[in-house]
C-alpha cells in the first residue's frame, strides 16, 4: 500500500505528528490547519509548501484529498471534528481528551460504528518505554493476576501557560474541571491490563494560588479510585496546579510488582522500569531488575516528543490504516474507558463522594441512558446541565490576570517574528 496521506489539525500540539508525517516511510504530510498564525507560519517556515497545503479554515482543510486526519486541536472540539472527518471518509487519530460530555461519548461511538473508519486515541503515555514493557510482560503472564495499580500525572503548567492559553479567559483549560484531564494517569494502567473500569469514586484537590495566577477556575488536580471488572482497584492522580512534575505508573499482581521511576527523566522517568517478580505464586523472593526497555524503533522514536511516545502513536495509527495486525492502537471503546472515569469521577465529587457506575459503551442499551447528558463546565455544550469548574464554586479571577498572560504571549510572538521557531 502507498503512503497514507495525513492532514494535521492543530500545528501547536500537532508539531511532532507533523514531524512524523514529514519523515516517515509509511505516511505523507499533505495538509496542516491551524487558526493561530504563530503556529501555522512556524510549520510553513520549517517545511515549505512543496506538496503541503496550509489552511486556517477547517472547512477548507476538510475538503483536501487525504486519507487520515490527526486532531491536535482543542480538547473540547475533538468529538465534533472527529465525526465530521469520519463522515467525510477520513480515518482519525484524536489527541486527548476523547470527549467532554456523556452525550458526545454516545455520538462518537456511533459515528465510529456507522462509518467503519479507524479511530485511534493518542494517549501517548501508553507508549512510553516503561508502560510499553509493562504491557508486554503482563500479557506474557509475568505479573500473574492483576490486583492493584497506581498512575500519577502531575504537570506544573504555569511556565508554559501563555503558550497554551494565550491569556484567553474562555479557553477550555481555564474552565474545565481538574477531574476531566485524567487519561494520562488512567490510560496506561488500562492499556497494560486490558481491563474495563466499572465504578469510580472521585476526590478533588483544592484551588490554590498557582491556579489563581494562571486564571484557571478549577482545583489543582483530581484523584479517582476506580474498581475494575475483575475486582482490582487502581488509583489515578493528576493535575496541572501542583508544585512539581511527577509521572509514574505502578502495577501489582499475584507474581509481584512493576513500576516506572518515580522521579524525573534524569534518572529514567517513564523510560526506566523496576521489576520485582516471582517465578511462582507464594515464592515472595526479592528479585529486582532495573533497566531501560528498548526495541527496534527506540532510537528513531527518541528523536520525537514525549519520550518517543508520539512516534509510536503515529506509527501504530498509520499501520492500523494499512491493515497491519501488529498495530497497537487505542480504539474508541478503550478511549472512553480512559476518559469517562474523570467525567463520572467529578459527578461523584458533586454528589458528596458516592461511587458512580461506569457504563460499558460497547453495549447500546447502556449508552442509551446518556444520549442527552450534556453535563459539563462548558456553557456552550452544557445548556441547562451546566456544572461548576470547581465543586466549591467557581473562583472569581480578575481580568488583569488574563491581561498579564496575554501580554506575555504577545511578547513571545513579537520576539519570534510572528511564527514559532
Amino acid at each position: 500500500m502507498k503512503k497514507v496521506r495525513v492532514g494535521v489539525l492543530g500545528a501547536g500540539r500537532g508539531e511532532t505528528m507533523i514531524k512524523y508525517c514529514a519523515k516517515a516511510d509509511n505516511a505523507e504530510l499533505v495538509a496542516v490547519c491551524d487558526k493561530t498564525p504563530y503556529f501555522l507560519e512556524g510549520v510553513k517556515a520549517k517545511l515549505g509548501t512543496d506538496g503541503i497545503s496550509y489552511y486556517s479554515d477547517f472547512e477548507e482543510f476538510l475538503k483536501h484529498d487525504m486519507d487520515a486526519v490527526v486532531l491536535a486541536n482543542y480538547a473540547t472540539e475533538h468529538v465534533p471534528f472527529a465525526i465530521r472527518c469520519m463522515e467525510a471518509g477520513k480515518h482519525v487519530m484524536s489527541e486527548v481528551l476523547p470527549c467532554q460530555t456523556m452525550k458526545e461519548a454516545v455520538e462518537l461511538v456511533e459515528a465510529v460504528e456507522r462509518t467503519g473508519k479507524v479511530y485511534a486515541y493518542s494517549e501517548n503515555y501508553c507508549f512510553m518505554g516503561a508502560p510499553r514493557e509493562m504491557r508486554k510482560l503482563y500479557r506474557e503472564g509475568k505479573l500473574g493476576q492483576f490486583e492493584y495499580g497506581e498512575g500519577e500525572y502531575f504537570h506544573n503548567c504555569e511556565s508554559i501557560w501563555e503558550q497554551i492559553t494565550q491569556g484567553n479567559p474562555d479557553h477550555w483549560r481555564m474552565n474545565m474541571s481538574a477531574m476531566y484531564y485524567c487519561t494520562h494517569s488512567i490510560g496506561p494502567l488500562l492499556h497494560i491490563t486490558g481491563l474495563r473500569p466499572v465504578r469510580v469514586t472521585g476526590f478533588e484537590l483544592p484551588f490554590n494560588k498557582r491556579m489563581e495566577r494562571m486564571g484557571a477556575k478549577a482545583g489543582l488536580g483530581g484523584i479517582e479510585m476506580i474498581e475494575l471488572e475483575n475486582g482490582a482497584v487502581i488509583k489515578s492522580a493528576h493535575g496541572i496546579g501542583i508544585s512539581k512534575d511527577s509521572v509514574w505508573y505502578s502495577i501489582y499482581g499475584s507474581l509481584g510488582r512493576m513500576e516506572s521511576a518515580r522521579e524525573d527523566a534524569t534518572i529514567g522517568g517513564v523510560s526506566m522500569l523496576y521489576c520485582n517478580l516471582d517465578r511462582f505464586e507464594g515464592e515472595n523472593k526479592k528479585r529486582i531488575t532495573i533497566y531501560k526497555p528498548t526495541d527496534e524503533k527506540s532510537e528513531v522514536a527518541a528523536t520525537y516528543g514525549h519520550g518517543g511516545s508520539d512516534f509510536y502513536s503515529m506509527w501504530n495509527f498509520v499501520e492500523k490504516i494499512k491493515g497491519n495486525p501488529e498495530a497497537d492502537t487505542i480504539d474508541v471503546y478503550e478511549a472512553l474507558n480512559m476518559g469517562l472515569p474523570g467525567i463520572l469521577g467529578y459527578q461523584s465529587v458533586l454528589k458528596g463522594g458516592v461511587p458512580v457506575d461506569i457504563p460499558d459503551f460497547r453495549d447500546p442499551a447502556q449508552r442509551e441512558a446518556f444520549r442527552n447528558d450534556t453535563a459539563c463546565t462548558n456553557p456552550e455544550k452544557a445548556g441547562d446541565m451546566l456544572i461548576p469548574s470547581y465543586s466549591k464554586g467557581n473562583p472569581q479571577i480578575p481580568q488583569s490576570t488574563y491581561d498579564a498572560i496575554a501580554q506575555r504571549w504577545n511578547q513571545r510572538v513579537e520576539a519570534t517574528g510572528g511564527k514559532k521557531v
